[in-house]
């Protein structure tokens, strides 16, 4: 398998996380659609790291975003049961208590 395998499912799985996060208009499908963008990036990393002489920097990079998506998922799903506390909802559009 070559470089351009990995790119490939790098692009769809970008793109299919774009389009999650345009198109839904609840909270949950936005935060996968994060998740799915930075699984893009994590795969971009390891196959440059893998095909470019395979040193430690691609795996730092990876185990860096890991972690990013770890804690942004940890932090976005408590925002989430406190938005769905107050306002009895998860969608985006519906809070907008700060409007007033």
């Amino acid at each position: 398998m070559g470089l351009s395998a990995y790119l490939t499912v790098s692009i769809l799985l970008f793109t299919l996380g774009v389009i999650c996060i345009i198109s839904r208009r609840n909270v949950l499908y936005v935060l996968m659609g994060i998740e799915m963008i930075l699984n893009a990036s994590s795969i971009n990393f390891a196959a440059f790291n893998r095909f470019n002489g395979g040193g430690l920097e691609g795996r730092m990079f990876v185990i860096f975003i890991i972690i990013l998506a770890a804690a942004e998922a940890a932090v976005a799903l408590a925002i989430v049961l406190n938005v769905f506390h107050l306002f009895h909802s998860v969608k985006p559009s519906e809070a907008d208590l700060l409007r007033e």
